[in-house]
């Protein structure tokens, strides 16, 4: 097959200079310039929130076939680099879904990109409605660091919830927990009863991603007198209950676990 030639239509202009840089899990905030060029193209951008980003992986190692995913957990097992995210890959194109900050000119301020500075930008696509699985299987890797765990979770509810209240970061911390006794929380598996603010129902049915039907993994009783959230994958169910009634967000940072919430764990017959 001959070779296919791709004219960069922009370039990221960040503070992450090199492959030695460690860009945050969740992306960094950058700006993309676009080539003069290719100005017109962006007529009415700033009508999309988000947007994805392809770049080019200059600096990635194009001769690699199949890597672990060790910086997230140096246990994992091998895959084929079309099964990760990995930048080193044969045609090292980089795809991020970013949210649109900002427009100057023919200038993006984005947030969530994931490209060192200097990086050719191939294209720009917007995010539309349609792009969402609610649901997807993918194999679970899990990363061996709690704080890289965090802000996987933190990404993925403030990308559903939309919001960082004190419902947002007790399920977030309710998550932790309940990913710890059973494991990932995305499984077909796992039932989740929420009882409390619809705030903490709308965060964990993020981070689960349970529907009510098709199959019926989720529910949800509004209550004002109780938050707890039930997770049960028919062989374990942990209820995770919060203690104090009037939390706040600085109560939910600051207290340990045993001091927020009434855990129990009981094994399934």
């Amino acid at each position: 097959m001959d070779e296919i030639r791709i004219r960069p239509v922009g370039v990221v202009h960040s503070s992450q200079v090199d492959l030695a840089s460690v860009i945050p899990f969740h992306g960094q905030t950058a700006r993309i310039e676009i080539f003069p060029e290719y100005a017109g193209a962006l007529k009415n951008i700033d009508k999309h929130s988000h947007l994805w980003i392809l770049s080019w992986f200059h600096l990635a190692n194009r001769e690699l076939l199949e890597t672990s995913p060790k910086s997230v957990d140096p246990y994992a097992p091998v895959f084929g680099v079309f099964g990760l995210r990995t930048a080193a890959r044969p045609n090292p194109i980089g795809l991020s879904l970013v949210k649109l900050e900002q427009v100057q000119g023919r200038n993006l301020l984005v947030q969530g990109i994931d490209t060192v500075d200097g990086s050719p930008i191939l294209d720009i696509k917007p995010y539309f409605e349609q792009d969402i699985i609610f649901s997807p299987l993918a194999p679970y890797i899990r990363p061996h660091k709690k704080e890289m765990l965090y802000q996987m979770f933190y990404v993925e509810a403030l990308r559903h919830h939309q919001e960082e209240c004190e419902g947002f970061y007790l399920a977030l911390r309710m998550a932790m927990i309940a990913e710890e006794k059973l494991g990932k929380l995305h499984d077909p598996e796992l039932l989740v009863t929420v009882v409390g603010s619809p705030c903490i129902a709308d965060t964990v049915q993020g981070l689960t991603r349970a529907r009510v039907a098709n199959p019926p993994r989720f529910k949800f009783i509004e209550s004002a007198e109780e938050s707890y959230v039930l997770w049960d994958n028919y062989t374990r169910q942990v209820k995770t209950a919060l203690k104090i009634k009037n939390v706040t967000k600085d109560d939910i940072s600051n207290l340990s676990v045993e001091d927020l919430f009434d855990i129990t764990d009981t094994e399934l017959k």
